[in-house]
């Protein structure tokens, strides 16, 4: 059960290795675009490229989704990003339980955004966690972890590739010893936990107020989606790749020219380094041809 790319590759890994996939559950295909075009998850793309049989549902409400989920009879429940909420009556179907991939180290960062939450925290190691799942949100025993470094240069779309990989790799480690009943479970410490929220288009807006390292968090987090903004010249202008460094003219939002063809905004404290954006209906480019094409960027006062 599963959704975006970080679901493929414990998809793969289980659909290669000697347990038979006996069915692959998926979001319903939406519009996407401004064509409106059909979009379907990446789960549902690989599994059908593999021969595997797709099911896809927007919820486990409908007893008639129960009962044909049971007549499977699964011994176990994969759950890797899936984003519906298993009830008791799914969770008491698999013979070995539903076991969930979290891309967490748990109990920090529960709930729908935890790799986005370790960059804006400024973690330098996040994990991967397999959990037995229970009836409340990411909250149950844990099966193994695994510890994975956040890299200085990781954005959200880099780690939770790494993460989906390290995930699908602890999966296929865990299986047979939980199988053969020699993992013991181990109950989360609530105490600890923390929660993530679902992200907005809104979160990614720049507050020029703000320190030029929290700054460089949110572009990191918010790559590639909601992706970080500003307006200049009234129009959306995505700050796709950004460095901090020192130096400070109390003015926040101030465009600066450093020199050598580098260009940089002043915070709330220190200068973020621009070094990739896009302008709204542009393509992306380097900061150096944005600029030529810009004249009036550098110095100008970008809104807070």
């Amino acid at each position: 059960m599963g959704v975006p790319e970080f679901a493929v590759p414990a998809l793969v890994h289980l659909a290669n290795s000697e347990h038979e996939v006996v069915a692959v559950y998926t979001r319903l295909d939406k519009p996407s675009g401004r064509g409106r075009g059909i979009s379907e998850s990446a789960v549902k793309h690989v599994a059908e490229e593999m021969g595997l049989e797709v099911r896809q549902l927007e919820s486990l409400k409908d007893t008639g989704d129960v009962v044909a989920l049971a007549s499977l009879k699964p011994d176990i429940i994969v759950v890797a990003s899936f984003g519906i909420i298993l009830p008791p009556s799914v969770l008491d179907i698999p013979t070995y339980g539903c076991l969930n991939l979290h891309p967490s180290l748990l109990p920090l960062y529960r709930g729908p955004t935890p790799i986005p939450a370790a960059i804006l925290a400024g973690d330098d190691v996040t994990g991967a966690s397999v959990m037995l799942v229970d009836k409340g949100i990411d909250s149950g025993p844990i099966l193994a972890q695994r510890r994975v470094p956040v890299e200085p240069t990781d954005t959200t779309k880099s780690l939770t590739d790494k993460l989906a990989h390290v995930s699908a790799d602890l999966l296929m480690e865990t299986l047979p010893g939980w199988i053969s009943h020699s993992i013991t479970p181990r109950p989360q410490r609530h105490e600890g936990a923390t929660y993530t929220r679902m992200l907005s288009k809104d979160d990614g807006e720049l507050d020029w107020r703000l320190s030029a390292a929290e700054l460089w968090r949110r572009v990191r987090a918010y790559y590639p989606w909601p992706v970080s903004f500003t307006s200049w010249n009234g129009k959306g202008t995505r700050i796709l790749e950004a460095l901090p460094q020192p130096g400070q003219i109390d003015e926040p939002g101030r465009v600066l020219d450093l020199g050598q063809g580098e260009v940089g905004v002043q915070t709330g404290n220190g200068i973020l380094k621009l070094v990739r954006v896009q302008v709204e209906g542009k393509k992306e480019m380097g900061i150096t041809e944005f600029v030529r094409g810009q004249r009036g960027f550098v110095g100008s006062m970008l809104p807070s």
